[in-house]
């Protein structure tokens, strides 16, 4: 395993940490393009990538784990300077199935859950009540299971689910070409840049688990009555929500974006490799060349605290359409339209 840097911050850039998070509280720029997004400008600046907590930290931060969880983050090393260079729009939210449906009404797209016939993934209460002692609570694959149906109700205002890498790269694409402008999947050095908000902890709120659930909808009380097999894994607070919850219903970070953390996986642009962060550029990383699976950051409302991290790294092969896993777009192209108004910033 590869060694562990410190996490003490170079002076020059505790610096600039320290103005971005300044500027980073300052009230957001929000625009709404055509089909309801909100999205929040994030500026420019550096931080620094990655986690340098051994698992000796973790193992006492996370009391109860399996140990050799705590072994198998080599993907999250070494802790390395990164330079976003440019400034760029990031969904306020993550895409909502409202959003996702007024999109296919537009497009004529066919989500792959649908396309291919074999449907997405589901929970399902029948596992709960009969299953066998180590089972758990979610049904395999089925037709029956799509984005419209994870197996649980959605309102419009929730993060769609049940969407592959391909869907998310549709939407991108038909926004880009009916607003005229960039719209696509941040790397992964843009989504922890823009979750971590100018802070160094492993959530944008600090360091303690039990505080999670204020600013995450994660597997909490609320949630561990569905999944008994998992309960000593909750966090033990409630965020109120046992599954998906409206997007924006809990605390945003220091950026003015909502359900970082939680809610649902979020598909990034980047292959994923065990050993990038060794040898990836400082300034704006693309990610990998090739590879093999997609990188998904920032937990969901299945998720235990400790996957919940702003540095946790994720990954499934593009296909994989899932009841955990939605989008969060990056707008590249700011610049206004006519139909373009400012939106105001929730508190």
């Amino acid at each position: 395993m590869p060694r562990r840097h410190s996490a003490r911050l170079p002076a020059p850039l505790f610096t600039a940490c320290a103005v971005l998070a300044s500027a980073a509280l300052a009230e957001p720029t929000v625009i709404e393009n055509s089909l309801g997004m909100k999205l929040v400008r994030i500026p420019a600046g550096e931080f620094m990538m990655g986690s340098a907590e051994s698992p000796s930290v973790l193992a006492q931060a996370f009391p109860g784990y399996e140990p050799e969880r705590f072994t198998q983050l080599q993907d999250e090393a070494p802790v390395h300077r990164v330079r976003i260079s440019h400034a760029f729009y990031l969904g306020q939210h993550e895409v909502t199935v409202g959003q996702f449906r007024r999109f296919l009404a537009a497009s004529g797209y066919v989500p792959q859950s649908v396309a291919d016939g074999t449907g997405g993934f589901g929970y399902s209460a029948d596992h709960v009540t009969r299953r066998q002692p180590n089972q758990d609570a979610f049904a395999g694959r089925d037709p029956k299971y799509s984005w419209q149906n994870p197996g649980f109700m959605q309102g419009d205002d929730e993060p769609v689910v049940n969407v592959s890498w391909h869907d998310a790269q549709a939407l991108a694409r038909w926004l880009s070409q009916t607003e005229k402008r960039t719209y696509r999947l941040p790397t992964e050095a843009e989504w922890e840049y823009a979750c971590r908000a100018g802070t160094t902890t492993r959530y944008p709120h600090g360091n303690d688990p039990a505080k999670l659930a204020q600013a995450a909808n994660v597997f909490d009380a609320a949630a561990a009555p569905h999944w008994p097999l998992w309960a000593n894994r909750a966090v033990k607070a409630s965020d109120g929500f046992a599954f998906t919850a409206p997007v924006g219903s809990l605390a945003p970070n220091a950026f003015g974006l909502y359900d970082m953390l939680g809610n649902v996986w979020e598909w990034t642009a980047d292959w994923h490799e065990d050993d990038y962060y060794a040898h990836s550029p400082e300034v704006d990383p693309p990610g990998p060349a090739e590879g093999t699976v997609r990188v998904r950051r920032g937990g969901s409302w299945h998720t235990w605290a400790f996957y919940a991290r702003c540095s946790y790294r994720n990954w499934n092969a593009a296909s994989t359409r899932y009841t955990l896993v939605g989008i969060r777009l990056l707008m590249q192209d700011a610049s206004p339209t006519p139909n373009e108004h400012r939106a105001p910033h929730a508190p």
